[in-house]
């Protein structure tokens, strides 16, 4: 059983997160209509996560961190943070051989996310 049904990365401007995200996964990403919430939907055969405004949500450094799919390898994506207005936190980082690499950006919101690859 995966233990992820379904992750929401907090807002405060979505037309800018959206842009970030779609600028350094270079995809597009999909609106949502949520009533009161403003939300916009990571592409995938069966999405699984969000970008998501709204009065209770919140961007934080230090609330959960999820760790998006880097690809095959992180580097590509994590190239395109800076760029895209966001920040490394930590660099390409080889966790082991078997489970790959992590790093660590801040998003245009404020949010510690992560990214997994396997080279």
């Amino acid at each position: 059983m995966a233990m992820l049904n379904w992750f929401e990365i907090p807002v405060d401007d979505m037309a800018r997160a959206r842009s970030f995200y779609e600028a350094i996964f270079a995809f597009e990403m999909h609106p949502m209509d949520m009533g009161e919430l403003d939300m916009c939907v990571f592409p995938a055969e069966m999405p699984t996560g969000a970008l998501i405004k709204g009065s209770m949500c919140a961007p934080s450094e230090n609330g959960t961190m999820v760790y998006l799919n880097g690809g095959e390898d992180l580097s590509i994506v994590l190239g395109r943070v800076e760029a895209a207005g966001g920040s490394i936190v930590v660099p390409k980082t080889q966790v082991t051989e078997e489970i790959g690499y992590m790093a660590v950006f801040r998003d245009t919101e404020g949010n510690r996310v992560a990214l997994h690859s396997p080279k």
